[in-house]
């Protein structure tokens, strides 16, 4: 910690509930991480809570961290994480099954352990809100510290930004990768359109995605774009629907309530896009992008049908949000976790981390060993994507 810093008095506090935290204050925080995204929002992280989609019942106890400092005009927040104790390990997208089950092997218990992420939420960015690194470095030391009161076997930090991994990495902890698959617009000469954008792609590519829309078109299907609060509660009512169908199609359950979307379109409404698709006037499918306006990025987040058409889940997932992003001047727009056919698309290949710390000294170099090796194949899949992008070579004519 600085000299600065280290003559501060400042108090940690873990709070069982996100609304025990100060809402702008939290959000001023995050405000200030120059990767913040609207998942981290006190407004979105609360919604879960109080839905009960992210709560002691569904296994997400909050264990949120907040360390207050007196910087000569009173008591503020000058860091913050959400913090929670699981006992599974569902709704993460970072896989350690395979360790938890090495763990019960040797009799030994992997849960509860403390994650902090954003439920069901694979979205990089910040996770440890600070004003500085040196703050940010004290709230992985406090994680710690209550990792060892608990008695708990492990931390995860998921989806981690730049300045989180370079912290986590200072510190010891172990780093792991995974890969999603973005689209990113040109920045010199953004796409003018989709068509635009659908010649930068090989010729291949292209052809694929005519045909795929043209089945869509053919069937009689259109599309319904809805912003903020132009997406009424009948409108939320049938994307809930659809949403369950997906769940259900997987012989699993929906992680998000229908309080959630409710509360999302009271405090957040302008983070939402939503595509509806119609056939005769019959709605058939439902998308729903979330939106970051004032940085121009956008989020695929979830998806569902009551009646199947032929490539209906790429046009309402990829094709018409991609449109919507270039005519409204997006920058980005990331596709979720997983998805290696996204690249086909035009998203590409993007490394995504995450850090994790074991109590157990003899399990933590086992997992730094396997991490070194899973850690060298995925940068040997990353170079094999790289020979396989979408895009013609600038040089090439055709």
């Amino acid at each position: 910690m600085g000299e600065e810093e280290s003559s501060i008095d400042y108090v940690i506090r873990v709070v069982d509930h996100p609304g025990q935290i100060d809402a702008a204050q939290w959000n001023a925080l995050l405000e200030a991480q120059a990767s913040a995204t609207p998942f981290v929002r006190h407004e979105y992280l609360l919604a879960l809570h109080e839905s009960g989609s992210a709560s002691p019942d569904t296994g997400w106890t909050a264990r949120f961290i907040a360390l207050n400092a007196d910087l000569g005009s009173g008591e503020v927040l000058v860091a913050a994480a959400p913090l929670y104790l699981k006992e599974h390990s569902y709704g993460e997208y970072v896989f350690d099954w395979a360790w938890a089950d090495a763990y019960q092997r040797h009799g030994l218990a992997y849960f509860p352990k403390l994650l902090c992420a954003v439920p069901f939420t694979p979205v990089p960015g910040p996770r440890l809100l600070a004003r500085n690194d040196a703050w940010r470095a004290l709230l992985l030391q406090a994680m710690q510290r209550l990792a060892r009161d608990a008695a708990v076997s492990s931390i995860h930090l998921l989806f981690l930004d730049e300045a989180d991994q370079r912290i986590a990495q200072a510190a010891g902890w172990m780093m792991r990768s995974t890969v999603q698959f973005h689209w990113t617009n040109r920045e010199v000469s953004p796409y003018a359109d989709f068509g635009d954008f659908l010649a930068g792609l090989q010729r291949e590519k292209r052809k694929k995605i005519g045909q795929e829309r043209r089945k869509v078109s053919e069937a009689g299907v259109r599309f319904i774009a809805r912003v903020g609060a132009e997406i009424a509660p009948d409108d939320w009512d049938f994307f809930y629907r659809c949403y369950k169908l997906t769940y259900r199609a997987h012989h699993s359950t929906p992680y998000l309530t229908r309080d959630f979307f409710a509360r999302m379109a009271e405090s957040m409404p302008e983070h939402w896009l939503l595509f509806i698709a119609e056939r005769q006037g019959n709605r058939l499918a439902a998308s729903l992008i979330a939106l970051d306006p004032a940085r121009g990025h956008a989020f695929g987040r979830y998806w569902g049908a009551i009646e199947h058409v032929d490539c209906l889940h790429f046009e309402a997932c990829y094709y018409q949000p991609l449109a919507w992003c270039i005519a409204h001047g997006y920058r980005r727009f990331e596709g979720g976790a997983q998805g290696e056919h996204k690249m086909a698309r035009g998203l590409l290949p993007v490394a995504t981390a995450s850090a994790h710390w074991l109590a157990h000294p003899q399990f933590a170099q086992a997992v730094a060993d396997f991490l070194r090796r899973e850690g060298r194949a995925v940068e040997d899949y990353l170079e094999e994507l790289e020979q396989r992008l979408p895009f013609k070579a600038e040089s090439a004519g055709e």
